[in-house]
């Protein structure tokens, strides 16, 4: 964010409209430096829309809410958690992350990727969400393979019976039915991080079964970007949602609740 940078930038223009949400999080000069050098600075209609959905979903849902969390790490997702608590009704737990908190509950995972360093902070979540009667899903059974090799035997298991030195890598059926049953009766869903590896065609069906439930619930759904808004695209869903964010990292900040710099540079910051 060099100011010199910042300056010449700003020579070309009076007018600056910020349309990159995608970098809303980050302090560079063509979206903070640059605003104290033009005349007339300003968020644009795509991004007051991501903010407007996403503070949104988080400040103000219509309850029945539901939050499904995936991807592969508890520490990427857990200030989200945090900032949900209190104003979310349900959290569905899938993808890598979910092995974290099943190991914390004391089952074996076998190989499956894990955060040990995140097991009591895990097992606090699960205390904290039945304290506040959040229903707290987690899958029950999942898909394993015997290697992460591409012809690697595959089988369905529960997550109480994951074979010594088999790697999950996707939620089962079971769990596809009891995650499409808790986002039935939903009125605002949002859904960061996918249920599995799905782009591997042996570890995509959970994820993409779960697209299909989201999308036909009678909801507010807002998806959040990356390998979210991709996975939601592969199952042939986005023109059912209501919103997919632009931004990966960016959604993931303002679902924390955490300070932006790209919004916080213009002068209209969008609420």
């Amino acid at each position: 964010n060099d100011d010199q940078f910042s300056s010449q930038l700003a020579a070309f223009a009076d007018v600056y409209i910020n349309e990159a949400f995608g970098t809303a999080h980050r302090s560079h000069a063509s979206t903070v430096g640059i605003t104290k050098y033009v005349k007339v600075s300003a968020a644009g209609f795509l991004m007051k829309r991501e903010v407007e959905a996403l503070e949104g979903v988080v400040e103000n849902p219509t309850r029945p809410f539901v939050a499904i969390l995936g991807g592969a790490k508890v520490s990427g997702k857990i200030e989200v958690i945090k900032n949900l608590a209190g104003k979310v009704d349900k959290v569905i737990i899938g993808g890598g992350m979910a092995f974290t908190f099943i190991k914390a509950l004391g089952f074996e995972i076998g190989k499956s990727l894990v955060e040990d360093d995140m097991l009591d902070l895990a097992k606090q979540i699960l205390k904290q969400a039945m304290a506040q009667k959040i229903k707290f899903y987690l899958p029950v059974d999942c898909v394993v393979a015997s290697s992460l090799e591409p012809d690697a035997e595959t089988m369905i298991v529960t997550t109480q019976e994951i074979p010594p030195g088999w790697y999950g890598l996707d939620i089962g059926p079971a769990s596809v039915r009891l995650f499409a049953e808790a986002v039935q009766n939903a009125k605002t869903i949002l859904w960061n991080g996918p249920m599995g590896v799905f782009e591997r065609d042996a570890f995509s069906r959970g994820t993409f079964a779960l697209a299909h439930s989201v999308a036909n619930a009678y909801a507010k759904t807002i998806v959040g970007g990356g390998d979210t808004a991709l996975a939601v695209y592969k199952a042939g869903e986005s023109e059912s949602m209501t919103f997919i964010s632009t931004g990966g990292g960016a959604a993931l900040q303002l679902l924390e609740g955490k300070y932006m710099p790209g919004l916080a540079a213009l002068p209209d910051r969008p609420y």
